[in-house]
């Protein structure tokens, strides 16, 4: 998320990370350790236009807590144990107001709990008085790779009124990358599956289903592109194997992880292969996060530039 927003002019003034081996990744390439947001007075959180969150898979649901107390009144005197990230953005938005915020939550956010966990989100985003946008996009065009997501954008309806017109008018690249594209050209052989570990793989492979490849799914054709990057890649990376003739086939590089996701060749990865695995596999992917923060940044311009109501 810096990486986008910071790609399209704009300025980080407070970030937010509570996993160690995170932390690591963010200092190595931001220069600061991010504070735990869930032991933060939100009041002390500096004033900020855009307020931009990403949440793992869909780890939350929230009817039961919000049943029990109302969105505004949250205090730092909480029970912990029932915080979840959401429940905290929403009590750093209903503290500093930011002008708009822009949220990626999994694809399937809209079906859990049959759908009532996302009219929650929802309504309690309308009940701060936020006018709301969103809508699935996928990172297909931007990287090699299809990895829908639920992206939910908002803007002050006590700034803007409801005169907000906002949509997902995106502008991808010309080109569509495809899976080679993203390969080291020597990756070393400890990424290589052991006979062991294939003939395990193809012995799970009737229980798995396969995609024709007998390894239990997860071949790559290279001239296509890879199917959705897990944090779970750490564990035996099957899910995506790279072809290699006269060898067996190979697991991803953490670089190759990091340019699946669109992450720059000098971003820094400072963490073991398991934690980079797992860090990649959770993120957003950056160059179609900053397309769709030009255009929250190009709203609020645009909102910001006419005369107030």
């Amino acid at each position: 998320m810096s990486l986008a927003f910071e790609g399209v002019g704009a300025r980080r003034v407070y970030s937010n990370e509570w996993d160690k081996f995170c932390r690591q990744t963010f200092l190595a390439n931001f220069g600061e350790i991010p504070d735990d947001v869930a032991r933060v007075d939100a009041s002390t959180i500096p004033d900020h236009d855009i307020l931009v969150a990403g949440f793992i898979g869909s780890p939350f649901s929230i009817a039961g807590i919000f049943a029990e107390r109302n969105l505004g009144r949250a205090t730092e005197s909480d029970d912990k144990s029932q915080r979840t990230l959401f429940l905290d953005v929403c009590r750093v938005i209903h503290a500093k107001r930011p002008k708009a915020f822009v949220f990626e939550f999994a694809k399937n956010l809209p079906d859990v709990d049959r759908g009532i966990t996302y009219k929650i989100v929802l309504s309690s985003l309308y009940e701060l008085d936020y006018e709301v946008f969103d809508q699935i996009l996928d990172g297909r065009l931007y990287v090699p790779q299809h990895r829908e997501r639920t992206l939910i954008v908002g803007f002050d309806r006590k700034r803007y009124g409801m005169r907000v017109d906002f949509t997902f008018d995106l502008t991808p690249p010309a080109k569509t990358p495809v899976a080679r594209d993203i390969l080291e050209s020597a990756p070393d052989d400890k990424y290589t599956l052991s006979d062991k570990k294939l003939e395990s793989l193809q012995g799970r492979a009737p229980k798995r289903g396969t995609a024709g490849d007998g390894v239990g799914c997860g071949i790559v054709d290279l001239d296509g592109c890879f199917r959705t990057l897990s944090a779970r890649y750490c564990k035996d990376g099957s899910e995506i194997l790279i072809p290699q003739p006269g060898k067996n086939p190979r697991k991803l590089t953490p670089r190759e992880c990091a340019r699946l996701q669109g992450f720059p060749d000098d971003f820094v990865i400072p963490v073991s292969d398991t934690q980079a695995y797992k860090q990649f596999g959770n993120s957003v992917v950056p160059p179609l996060m900053r397309d769709v923060a030009r255009l929250a940044v190009e709203k609020l311009e645009e909102l910001d530039s006419k005369p107030a109501r």
